[in-house]
Order: C-alpha cells, then structure tokens, then sequence
C-alpha cells in the first residue's frame, strides 16, 4: 500500500517590520554604533581645541619671540671693555678658543655636527654647528678658533676667515614657524568638523570618515602647508605670506579630494 503524499506546508512570509528591525540592528552592530561614534566626536573636538591653542600659541607667542630675538642679535655690537667687566651678555663678545675635538658624522636620520673648546685650561664646551661645513670640517685637535658670545652662548666660529653658525645663532627663518601655525590651524579645523558631524549624525557622518577622505586630507594639509613655507624660506617671502597662501590652497585640496572621490563615496544600487 502505497502512502499518500503529503504537500508541503506552507511558510508564514515574515511580517514587513522584520526588514527595517533587522537592518537597524545590523547598524548597531556592526561596530557603528551611536556611542561609539559620540565619543569619537568628542576626542577629535578636544584633539581640535589643542591643535588651537597650538596655532594661537604659533602666532602670538613663538613667532614674535623668535622675530624679537633675531632683531636683537642683528642689532648687537661689539662689546667694549666696560660692558666686559659690568658681564653684560647683549653685546657680542669675541673669545680665542682651542679645539679639543671634532664629531662630524651622519648615519640615517642622525646627524652630529660638534666642537668642543676648551679655554685656558679651565673652560670646556661643546658647541653644536649647522652642519659639516664650511668650518667643522676643516678642524682638527689643537686649533685655534675665534668664539663670538651672545647672551652667554656661542654663535659663530670662525678660523682664517672661514666663519660658521652654531645652532644656538637666530635665523630669519620664521617661514617655517608660520607653516607649522598653519598646519596646527587647519588640523583643528578639520578635527572640529570631523568630529561635530559625529555628534550631530553618529550614524552617518559620510563622507566626513577617516578612509578615504580623512586621511588623504590630512596628508595634504601637511603637504600644502610644508610646501608653502619651504617655498617662502627659498624664495624670501616673509612669514605672514604664509597664511595667506596656504590656507586658501588647502582649502582647494579639501575641495578636489572631495570631487576626486564622489564616485567611490556615492551609495550602490
């Protein structure tokens, strides 16, 4: 006796908010979730505030402190025998050193550009110079150089007319101070956005993310401002062209970064 077939039970379709709830609970666990993303929000706002305080401190502080003292120091004159006995350490004071040692090497990232002096026997230093040439490495034991002294650190060297900067001698490079005010600028910029959008939307903040759009735009940020303030120290532009030229440029690389990838950030289907 053959048995009866049995037809195949019917299956209940799953109700319609079954699709909304899971998809929602797929975006609270997929490692995005509300929380997360709030808290992310507030370190880039606090990462944003120093990078600020940074750039402030760039402007108001180093750059004028730097600018003051390499005015000073150019202005400097020759001290006389009065200003030697009084020891007042403004004027420029010349010394006849002898040299004690040289270290002149360069392995990778390290390099050591040094002379130690020694004066009647009872004073020794070691002085560090702005590279190799065109005195340090001429040097040898038992040399006599010219020191001259300003506010009680050596700057130049000199021997047969041959004259070298140690790196305690102001420059008139404020260039590079300003790049580095810049950069902090726009990083806190960038911070503050980056993280307001997570506050405001923690679950869709794009394109506002780290990969890609985050990360290309700091990388160019760091290239534009460099790149201006190397520009402005070759060329010698003063400093303050260097935020009136970088920070317009950044912004068109934060725009065509943006442009660049549209296709990729634009939703499938």
């Amino acid at each position: 006796m053959r048995s009866r077939a049995t037809a195949p039970r019917e299956t209940t379709a799953p109700p319609e908010t079954t699709a909304p709830r899971a998809w929602a609970k797929a975006r609270f666990t997929d490692g995005r979730s509300p929380g997360r993303a709030r808290r992310t929000g507030v370190l880039l706002i606090l990462l944003a505030l120093a990078s600020a305080a940074a750039c402030w401190l760039t402007f108001a502080r180093w750059l004028p402190s730097d600018g003051e003292r390499y005015q000073d120091y150019r202005a400097a004159e020759p001290c006389s025998s009065d200003a030697l006995s009084r020891g007042d350490t403004d004027c420029l004071s010349t010394w006849h050193l002898t040299v004690q040692k040289t270290e002149n090497r360069t392995a990778g990232k390290e390099s050591v550009h040094d002379a130690t002096l020694t004066y009647r026997d009872s004073w020794r230093r070691t002085v560090h110079l702005d590279g190799s040439g065109p005195l340090l490495e001429r040097l040898v034991p038992g040399d006599r150089v010219t020191a001259t002294a300003w506010r009680g650190e050596i700057m130049v060297l000199g021997k047969d007319g041959v004259r070298q900067d140690t790196l305690e001698a102001p420059r008139d490079e404020l260039q590079m101070n300003a790049a580095a005010g810049v950069l902090a600028g726009l990083l806190a910029a960038q911070c503050l956005v980056f993280g307001v959008v997570r506050l405001v939307r923690p679950l869709d903040h794009e394109p506002l993310t780290w990969e890609p759009y985050g990360r290309w735009l700091l990388f160019g940020l760091v290239g534009v401002s460099f790149a201006v303030g190397l520009s402005a120290v070759w060329t010698g532009l003063p400093w303050g062209t260097v935020p009136l030229a970088a920070v317009p440029l950044a912004a068109c690389v934060a725009l065509w970064f943006r442009l660049r990838l549209r296709p990729r950030l634009r939703p499938r289907g």
